[in-house]
């Protein structure tokens, strides 16, 4: 099977005057095309860290980050930006949308960056909408949606593109047990029909069971890989 992302040796030393501080410490792992890898482990543990690494939104201190065969260290940050907009949709735990955009203009914007007209913007935007549930919230504004479909439009917008690799930072974090539910499994649909690779970052450990491996994180080192299947 084809590795998609592959983390060599990776560390991430944070500095404040004379202290250092290593949330990732020599982080070695594959994650292969079409899998749902969980990223597990107590607050602190490089978890978030690991995952902006990951998505080109942060950068080691040393190490080597491999995607699609290309070590992302080694690209500049115009190519970085176009990595991240055609290979890799982000989910956030904050939903990050802009407030001042419909659902269905916060869904085309990522589109606009890759040079997609405004009328196909528009047709794909709505189309990934209606995916998601949402063909009667096209138009409402993030502060009219609640949280669960909030979350679902950062989904469909992180579909824009058709990415290779979808990363989620704790996506269910701040939703209902039920509405949460609902979200994983249109994450899992994405990979398990879609073969799209996913990569979550939670605390939840019912999540987790889902993902056909886990890795668990502990202060910044990867402690082990448990396979679920």
């Amino acid at each position: 099977m084809r590795a998609v992302i592959e983390l060599k040796d990776v560390w991430k030393i944070y500095s404040a005057g004379e202290n250092k501080f290593a949330a990732l410490k020599g982080i070695n792992l594959s994650v292969f095309q079409k899998e749902f890898l969980a990223i597990m482990g107590p607050s602190g543990s490089g978890k978030s860290t690991m995952l902006s690494s990951v998505g080109a939104l942060d950068t080691p201190t040393k190490g080597m980050i491999y995607l699609d065969g290309k070590n992302i260290l080694h690209l500049t940050e115009s190519e970085l930006a176009q990595l991240r907009n055609k290979k890799i949709g982000f989910v956030f735990q904050a939903f990050n949308l802009i407030n001042s955009l419909t659902a269905l203009e916060n869904v085309a914007l990522p589109m606009i960056f890759n040079g997609i007209s405004r009328d196909e913007r528009i047709k794909r935007a709505g189309t990934l909408l209606d995916e998601v549930g949402l063909s009667h919230k096209k138009r409402s504004f993030p502060n009219q949606l609640s949280g669960g479909e909030k979350q679902r439009v950062a989904i469909a917008r992180s579909l824009a593109n058709d990415p290779e690799v979808i990363l989620a930072d704790e996506p269910t974090g701040n939703l209902d047990s039920k509405t949460g539910a609902g979200i994983l499994a249109l994450l899992k649909n994405l990979n398990k029909q879609e073969g799209k690779t996913l990569i979550i970052v939670t605390h939840d450990s019912s999540i987790a069971k889902e993902a056909d491996r886990i890795a668990h994180l502990g202060d910044g080192s990867l402690i082990r890989i448990e396979q679920k299947r």
